[in-house]
């Protein structure tokens, strides 16, 4: 409940209404009162969706800070603060991933299309 907590806090304090958030997240206003309530499961791609809709990292709404972990070890949550920080290295490694890509297959084209546009040139 921490994390839907957190998101609500942000949400109101930035001015945010349930209709405003479903309409963002491409949901209905009931849909996501539902999922703030706990009534039905928050995804994790939901989660960064929101992170990104109210602008916030993802640690603000996990509440996940170097301190925070050293307590969370101590008092033998350590599973949960771990879990929750490997979520974030994992989606940091793979967001790099994915922007290496997409810019190997942009610069590809790029070079393809100069060939093609070579190859025309000459056969005029």
């Amino acid at each position: 409940m921490e994390i839907l907590d957190n998101i609500k806090f942000i949400r109101e304090k930035k001015g945010y209404s349930h209709e405003a958030m479903g309409m963002s997240l491409g949901i209905s206003q009931t849909a996501y009162t539902n999922m703030e309530n706990n009534k039905t499961k928050l995804t994790l791609d939901r989660l960064y969706k929101i992170a990104d809709i109210l602008e916030v990292k993802i640690e603000d709404l996990l509440k996940i800070e170097p301190k925070t972990f050293k307590q969370n070890i101590y008092n033998n949550q350590t599973v949960t603060a771990i879990s929750q920080q490997q979520v974030e290295n994992l989606y940091q490694e793979c967001k790099e991933a994915y922007e290496k890509l997409i810019k190997s297959k942009d610069d590809q084209i790029a070079l393809l299309r100069a060939i093609v546009e070579k190859k025309n040139e000459t056969e005029d």
